[in-house]
């Protein structure tokens, strides 16, 4: 069977100034999740989910999902902040989406083979495609609870514009992932200085150039909706959780949970990729630049579909 490529595309855009995942950036008005499927597609993925808000969909449909009819597989899911388990209520004064592995869990209706999820808005690049979608379609049938994470060195993942959120990562000889933490802000301090990232205290500590980062791109087998759903339930049940109304069920906190309960592994990829993407509006430019220089060097055709 073929694995599904599982794409986020119900972010705000609040900091980008607008719905990025629709931005045209390739020369014939390509999307970054253009370039995402075409790789996808490249290296043997047979079905294409999105999770969106409702309140875009026929922009979505109109937009995004045309230009796929008869090249692929394409399903649509959507993600509120409603869509809590039985028992449990959005707090009053809630705007904020419960974070990204609340968005894998619309998936849980859609998706029953293995899968990978990536941000629509990162452009992850043709190497890192083929090594999570070789993972997932070298496991063995009926596997469970065997997950995969392609790992970006974190010196190849920052925007010149500010700050990024990125997981950081640890793994062990056998290349399987021991820790990650989700760190939301990311940068130079100084502008010319080394990488640090913000902690809880609000102060910045530094981390090696290379070590890995997760680019929320991960490769899970089905078995993971379960998981996320029991555990979600125990999320919620936090009064912390539930009485601040930005805290977002990350799908690090997730994998960190099973790997350190012993419930599942998490190898980590190499890739040779590097990300680029539209974290923030003045990305734009040399992102467009950046599209132009692979197709002219031959890497993408110059319309995709």
């Amino acid at each position: 069977m073929k694995p599904t490529l599982f794409l986020l595309a119900a972010g705000m855009g609040s900091r980008y100034g607008g719905l990025k995942q629709l931005d045209g950036l390739g020369p014939n008005g390509e999307t970054i999740m253009d370039y995402s499927i075409y790789d996808a597609i490249r290296a043997g993925f047979g079905k294409i989910v999105w999770v969106i808000r409702k309140d875009f969909e026929e922009q979505f449909r109109t937009q995004i999902l045309s230009k796929y009819e008869g090249k692929v597989a394409c399903e649509l899911c959507f993600q509120s902040i409603d869509a809590l388990p039985e028992g449990f209520k959005c707090p009053e004064g809630r705007v904020k989406p419960w974070g990204t592995n609340h968005a894998v869990l619309m998936g849980k209706d859609v998706i029953k083979e293995p899968f990978a999820v990536i941000n629509c808005d990162d452009f992850y690049g043709q190497d890192a495609f083929a090594s999570v979608g070789k993972f997932l379609s070298e496991l063995p049938e009926g596997s469970k609870n065997k997950y995969a994470m392609v790992g970006f060195r974190c010196c190849n993942t920052l925007s010149e514009n500010g700050s990024v959120a990125r997981g950081i990562c640890v793994y062990d000889e056998n290349h399987h992932l021991t820790d990650v933490v989700e760190r939301t802000e990311i940068m130079r301090v100084p502008a010319d200085g080394p990488i640090c990232y913000k902690d809880e205290n609000g102060e910045w500590i530094a981390v090696d150039e290379n070590v890995p980062v997760s680019m929320n791109m991960w490769g899970f087998t089905p078995d993971y909706f379960e998981h996320s759903e029991a555990y979600f339930k125990e999320f919620l049940s936090d009064p912390k959780n539930m009485e601040n109304l930005k805290a977002e069920f990350f799908i690090p906190l997730m994998v960190n949970k099973l790997i350190n309960d012993g419930t599942s592994t998490c190898e980590v990829l190499d890739t040779t990729s590097k990300w680029f993407g539209v974290t923030y509006a003045a990305d734009r430019e040399a992102t467009v630049e950046r599209i132009a220089q692979l197709v002219k060097d031959g890497v993408y055709p110059e319309k995709l579909f």
